[in-house]
């Protein structure tokens, strides 16, 4: 943490003394902990998953609908011990999973805290993450997490610019994604249908840029087996979080169209998994942190 360069952005910052650019201190900082119903099926379970949210981001996304917690700063520093007794809260509640969100930032404590309490977890860990992932940091997570959850948002440089501040985001998270699945190989589920181990990737379609959607689309397709992961194809974009001013082109939701299209070819390219309706599209599935 002294020279910070635990993601592809490499700050190089004294996280005990100064911010980088994901604005999150050397601590854990943990905005919510809580059973999240809202995952995708395979996530969730009876009781839901088991989801932490973790402070701060290295992404910054103009439309992030948890804008309060990866850029506002907002949580509760805890200790690693303080930590652990918030994961086996979960594990208590039933949780179906141990989920940590927008883990990055943190991958080396938090590989160093997975290696000393996983021989104990019951249930699976999922890595659930921007996708902007350094392939050195996640070699640290091999062996200690069931299920990479990553975003694979872009395949346009500018548009990774413009919206995420990441010309490289699509060579990177195309590495990372490789990197996952090396890890963990095709997907595994139980008898429950509950998925226990592999990659689901998530891809949000955005509103005047489904013809980016379908080049990530087939970016992923020659990267990895479409039968050995499971695909999450959203159409739950909200204009309420972005500046209709400065991105007019971002301030209204998918259409049917634009979604459909985008659908349309997923399954052409033999994808399976799970797919959004136009209902899901509402701030009012973002948590209260």
């Amino acid at each position: 943490m002294d020279v910070c360069q635990i993601c592809p952005r490499g700050c190089r910052v004294n996280r005990e003394s100064s911010l980088g650019f994901c604005r999150a201190p050397s601590e854990f900082l943990i905005s919510r902990v809580a059973l999240h119903p809202f995952e995708e099926p395979c996530l969730c379970g009876e009781k839901g998953s088991g989801t932490v949210f973790f402070g701060g981001c290295n992404l910054g996304c103009v439309y992030c609908q948890n804008d309060a917690i990866s850029r506002g700063q907002k949580g509760e520093k805890m200790t690693e011990a303080e930590l652990e007794k918030a994961i086996f809260s979960l594990v208590e509640m039933g949780a179906s999973n141990v989920n940590l969100v927008t883990p990055t930032h943190y991958t080396l404590a938090l590989a160093s805290l997975l290696e000393r309490i996983k021989p104990r977890l019951p249930i699976p860990v999922v890595w659930n993450c921007g996708g902007y992932e350094s392939v050195d940091a996640l070699r640290t997570l091999d062996g200690l997490v069931d299920v990479y959850l990553p975003d694979f948002k872009y395949h346009s440089p500018a548009l990774a610019e413009k919206y995420s501040h990441a010309p490289d985001y699509p060579e990177v998270a195309s590495a990372a994604l490789l990197e996952m699945y090396r890890q963990r190989g095709g997907v595994k589920f139980d008898s429950e249908g509950q998925l226990k181990s592999g990659v689901l990737v998530r891809h949000l379609v955005l509103p005047t840029h489904r013809k980016d959607s379908m080049e990530v689309l087939r970016t992923l397709a020659d990267l990895l087996p479409t039968s050995d992961i499971r695909l999450s194809l959203m159409s739950q974009y909200t204009p309420d979080f972005v500046n209709k001013t400065t991105y007019p082109e971002l301030s209204r939701r998918v259409t049917s169209f634009e979604y459909g299209s985008v659908l349309d070819l997923a399954l052409s390219l033999g994808f399976e998994g799970y797919f959004q309706s136009r209902e899901s599209a509402k701030k009012d599935y973002t948590p209260e942190f």
